[in-house]
């Protein structure tokens, strides 16, 4: 019988993000509350992965096999660049090379989480006092990489409690903004199998933002629910007007300056996946039989962004490294 694949067994597994150097990134992410996971070393080819995420009692994925997981960071490090001067990560915010916009953490306490990360010497690209938005705030990683800051509660209901617990915190979101909102909506709901969650339209502002993610077994959210409980959501970013410019692209953050490098989506059978990919035509930047790693893909998106495709260890029940 032929392998079957079904995408509700499909999880948002983790965000690739290269920084210049690991032992900064990775003790930044600790301080978000965030455990190490696994690291990977392929020193033939001068890199290292880090993978972290939240693994407290508490968490969504705890105890789970890396791959079995949503909401995880992965960490390039190419060796040498924490030593080079000129080495400078693109974090896709900053014109003409925007494209991936930020990761996203929830926490229990805005108020109170966000003196934790300044009182640890960490900058902000916007404070919870700064502009009209009082409800989130921006921090900034060691490479300048933006990370929202939500409340899983109002900030009124917040603002008298001085303690924050990190073990209650949540990798919800990864933003990337989209020149066609109808494109990409068709391929992550139709292609990759997510569900829309809901919808923000800011249009006195000229955008709007779409929150996707796989269902689980928490479902679809109903209307009125939140989503800030949740881990491993995608938040498509959508400016009004930018699919009528032929000769408008994102950056990728995979060509010159790099930064962002892929989300990753790990399936229940790999060959299967692949193969219905194939069915549906997609646009391929590594099919499983390219190059010497024969155990993931590459799909790309509507703007050129790369969804890696990675075998989910509890189905397949051995290792992908």
């Amino acid at each position: 019988m032929a392998a079957t694949t079904k995408t509700e067994n499909y999880k948002f597994n983790h965000s690739m993000l290269r920084v210049k150097d690991p032992k900064e990134s990775v003790k930044f992410y600790k301080h978000l509350g965030m455990s190490l996971l696994q690291t990977l070393s392929f020193p033939e080819a001068k890199f290292d992965l880090y993978f972290l995420g939240y693994d407290s009692p508490g968490a969504v994925s705890h105890g789970k096999n890396i791959w079995d997981r949503e909401g995880l960071i992965e960490l390039t490090h190419n060796y040498g660049t924490e030593s080079d001067p000129n080495y400078k990560i693109n974090n896709g915010n900053v014109e003409p090379h925007r494209g991936f916009g930020h990761t996203c953490i929830s926490v229990d306490n805005i108020q109170a989480a966000c003196q934790r990360i300044e009182d640890a010497g960490y900058k902000f690209q916007k404070k919870l006092s700064d502009g009209k938005m009082r409800h989130i705030a921006f921090a900034l990683d060691p490479d300048g990489y933006w990370v929202e800051i939500i409340g899983q509660k109002p900030v009124e209901e917040t603002e008298e409690i001085k303690t924050t617990e990190v073990g209650t915190y949540r990798m919800n979101h990864t933003m990337l903004r989209v020149k066609d909102a109808e494109k990409s909506l068709k391929f992550y709901q139709e292609v990759m199998g997510m569900k829309l969650f809901r919808t923000h339209k800011a249009e006195q502002a000229g955008f709007n933002l779409y929150f996707l993610g796989y269902p689980g077994q928490k479902g679809v959210p109903g209307e009125g629910e939140g989503t800030s409980d949740r881990e491993g959501l995608l938040e498509l970013t959508w400016n009004y007007g930018t699919e009528k410019d032929e000769g408008f692209t994102y950056h990728d953050g995979n060509s010159e300056p790099q930064g962002f490098g892929h989300i990753c989506v790990s399936v229940d059978n790999i060959e299967a996946a692949c193969a219905r990919f194939e069915e549906l035509k997609v646009n391929w930047k590594k099919r499983l039989t390219d190059g010497r790693m024969k155990n993931v893909a590459f799909v790309l998106d509507p703007d050129g962004y790369w969804v890696e495709i990675v075998q989910n260890e509890a189905f397949s029940g051995k290792a992908n490294f």
